[in-house]
């Protein structure tokens, strides 16, 4: 038998009541985003940009999460030394202050920047240029050349650290503890395919947008949104 819900929204049956509701659940889409800063960075400025320190990221969240309710924007980045270059931690302070102003929404999270001794390309290439010489020189200046090559072979160079990994642990433990649905992920660097795919595991969606080509993480996200250079259009200043 078919039961009808009468005019006063209840159905009854042999003494039995039954609510009767209209009520629809609708199931919010939050979205969360993380930002491999120096990863993001370097690839728009390959499309290339201008400008990139007036890039406003409440802007970029907004036109990525279309109608999904854009809750954060964790932007991760290594902190320059307060120490040796002083102008370019001044510059990196200076943009931390506009990443703030632009949206309340958006947080600062920061890894470590250490020197490490690595091979220096220029010294490398001169060193190979004067074996396959084969024009002859005046030996003194071939020497010198030699020896500046030598000395010169190792450099100091600044490499990012803890980025990586801090990206890695917030999206996995945020997916967990239930804090998003979507996580966008702003990035090409392949290290961090694991989370994408522990946080797939976890039920939650996960969309990866970079300027560049990130097979790795193309393949293991929801959905790789590439970024040309046209896509940024307004999306400077205030």
């Amino acid at each position: 038998m078919v039961l009808k819900p009468p005019a006063y929204g209840k159905t009854e049956r042999r003494g039995f009541h039954f609510p009767w509701t209209h009520t629809v659940s609708h199931r919010v889409d939050r979205a969360v985003f993380f930002v491999d800063g120096s990863n993001f960075y370097h690839g728009c400025g390959r499309l290339p940009l201008s400008s990139l320190g007036s890039l406003n990221f409440a802007k970029v969240c907004a036109k990525l999460a279309g109608p999904r309710q854009w809750i954060a924007t964790r932007y991760y980045v290594g902190e320059v030394p307060q120490t040796g270059n002083l102008a370019l931690s001044a510059d990196q302070q200076r943009f931390f202050g506009f990443l703030a102003s632009c949206d309340p929404r958006i947080s600062v999270h920061l890894g470590r920047i250490e020197p490490r001794r690595a091979k220096s390309e220029a010294a490398g290439e001169l060193g190979r240029y004067l074996a396959g010489l084969r024009v002859r020189i005046d030996g003194t200046i071939y020497h010198d050349l030699v020896a500046i090559s030598q000395k010169y072979a190792m450099t100091n160079v600044m490499v990012e650290k803890a980025v990586d990994v801090k990206i890695a642990i917030d999206m996995v433990v945020m997916a967990e503890r239930g804090e998003y649905e979507t996580a966008y992920l702003l990035s090409a660097d392949g290290d961090l395919t694991p989370a994408v795919a522990a946080v797939r595991a976890s039920g939650k969606k996960v969309f990866v947008a970079s300027a560049q080509s990130g097979a790795q993480l193309a393949a293991a996200c929801d959905k790789f949104i590439p970024l040309r250079r046209e896509w940024f259009d307004g999306l400077f200043g205030f």
